[in-house]
């Protein structure tokens, strides 16, 4: 159905509410136009009850898992694809698609077996090849999986259920780097499909997970459709997080692209959805009131992250970023983005606050307030010339839209000249690729949000990129190349807590990101309708039963 359809069901729903309807007559009354409706379904599926409908955080356009590191892509993809391995819910690493796996005393080489059964949605068994085939794409286009492939001298199919991996020199996140949860996700694929340009996406959507992707019914900004996929062999473990058991209880899941919060709200109330994925935050209040909706959290929540354009003026000049990072502060962006308090939160460090190598140590870079008066002198003594910035807000994403107002006020108050640039969330995703200056279709400034799970440390913290092939605003410091590769090789946990560290100062100073906080915006869901959701570092529909 429309988004334009659904906004007008709102409408109605609330003129009814506004005359005193009751919610049961109301859910009856949407319910009758949903199925006179001929827009956005057969009559015969709207009838079962193993539909479910979902409200993802914003529309999907990039389907191949290996073209970026858009989340939604990324959440579409843990759909149809699965991996050799899996962290849990207790952020463990478990095996995924793997039987069993060794390493030689030396830890150079690696052997993993597959799990016998795992079949492609289109009957194809999957091999060895297909492995080795897909690792190598994915080594190729993510940062850790480059880091990874730095040492892989090797990777080859013994047979049809074996792979080894062979690396010149230890390399101790192996399994780290197959577990990998977000965003850029080392999916296994039909060799065929990985085999395909690199600068392509991939020609078709065919995984081996728990749910097959309906091409025929994908309307890109209207809905997207996955099946049960009755090839799947779940593990026998419970689900825990991305891991275990992904037993499917419903036969569709319908991914109904609402832009509008109002227009979810309503949705949801009415019956006409059966979930919100990410519900804007001042929404919440009024979803924690009502005993018909429950509110599940997601492990570990996502982290808030303004980011600059290193390559073109003005932030190519250190000093012009320096004060840019004191005009901004945490607490003014954050509790306008989030404005539960209870879902939203202050944190200095790059790293999650709470986990292994969180740290408040900034250097006097990031802080909760904003420090207006040093980025006025700093600015003044940093040859800026008065160019205008450019600040990308990306309008359809109920929690990431209201950010990049403040950091565009923020920086005008320091003495910036600021242009916000509103667009959808798509035409953002491609925008910031451009290379060229803002005034040639390139940006200054975006603010971005990570799922906590892609930053817990140095390697896999996709901001942290360096140069040409880093994230978008391609910052490169040689300082925390090197410090990184450290990383990598430490022997100790406290040497590795010691060199984050350095990594988290060295690159506030160098203006590499400013980070703005932590948020968890729970899933809501209709109690009477949903049962099993499985919290998880990305929003999964296994283990979903549908009343």
């Amino acid at each position: 159905m429309s988004a334009q359809s659904f906004a007008g069901l709102g409408l109605v729903a609330t003129s009814l509410v506004n005359k005193g309807v009751r919610m049961k007559r109301l859910r009856n009354v949407i319910g009758s136009l949903l199925l006179s409706s001929a827009v956005i379904a057969p009559v015969g599926v709207l009838a079962q009850d193993k539909v479910l409908r979902v409200v993802p955080h914003t529309n999907l356009t990039v389907l191949d898992p290996f073209q970026g590191t858009i989340y939604i892509s990324t959440y579409h993809a843990y759909m149809v694809f699965d991996t050799l391995f899996a962290m849990d819910a207790e952020g463990k690493i478990q095996p995924q698609m793997v039987e069993s796996h060794d390493v030689s005393p030396d830890r150079k080489v690696w052997t993993f077996v597959l799990r016998s059964g795992l079949r492609f949605s289109d009957g194809a068994p999957v091999t060895g090849e297909d492995v080795v085939a897909s690792l190598t794409r994915w080594g190729k286009k993510d940062l850790m999986g480059r880091t990874l492939f730095k040492y892989v001298s090797k990777l080859e199919a013994v047979n049809a259920m074996t792979v080894r991996m062979t690396l010149s020199e230890p390399f101790g996140l192996v399994l780290d780097a197959l577990a990998k949860p977000l965003p850029m996700v080392p999916f296994i694929v039909p060799k065929r499909l990985a085999d395909a340009p690199l600068d392509r996406a991939m020609p078709e959507i065919i995984g081996s997970g728990p749910f097959t992707f309906k091409a025929d019914e994908y309307k890109p900004g209207e809905r997207v459709v996955y099946l049960k996929n009755p090839n799947y062999v779940p593990r026998k473990e419970p689900a825990s997080g991305l891991a275990g058991g992904k037993v499917v209880k419903v036969d569709r899941v319908e991914w109904v692209i609402l832009k509008d919060p109002q227009t979810q709200l309503n949705a949801l109330l009415t019956g006409a959805v059966d979930m919100i994925e990410s519900p804007a935050s001042e929404q919440l209040s009024v979803l924690r009131s009502n005993p018909n909706i429950e509110l599940s959290d997601p492990l570990g929540g996502a982290m808030y992250t303004v980011r600059f354009n290193h390559l073109t003026p003005p932030f190519n000049n250190l000093k012009v970023r320096q004060a840019a990072m004191l005009a901004l502060g945490q607490e003014p962006i954050l509790r306008t983005q989030v404005v539960d308090r209870d879902s939203g939160k202050t944190c200095l460090s790059i790293y999650p606050c709470g986990t292994t190598y969180s740290s408040t140590k900034t250097g006097g870079w990031v802080s909760e307030k904003p420090q207006t008066d040093k980025a006025k002198l700093a600015l003044e003594s940093s040859g800026y010339d008065g160019q205008t910035i450019a600040v990308l807000q990306p309008t359809d994403i109920a929690t990431l839209n209201k950010a990049p107002l403040v950091v565009a006020q923020l920086l005008r108050q320091a003495g910036f000249k600021v242009q916000l640039q509103s667009m959808d969330w798509a035409s953002m995703a491609s925008r910031r690729r451009n290379r060229e200056p803002a005034d040639k279709g390139g940006w200054n400034v975006f603010v971005t949000s990570h799922n906590s799970g892609a930053l817990l440390d140095p390697v896999s913290h996709p901001i942290l990129a360096s140069g040409d092939k880093g994230y978008y605003g391609w910052a490169k410091d040689e300082r925390v190349d090197t410090l990184r590769t450290e990383f990598e090789f430490a022997a100790t946990e406290a040497e590795r807590k010691s060199i984050a560290e350095e990594i988290q100062l060295r690159g506030l100073e160098q203006g590499i990101l400013f980070p703005t906080g932590m948020r968890n915006i729970p899933i809501a869901s209709r109690k009477e309708a949903v049962q099993g959701i499985v919290p998880s570092q990305a929003p999964v529909y296994w283990g979903i039963t549908k009343r």
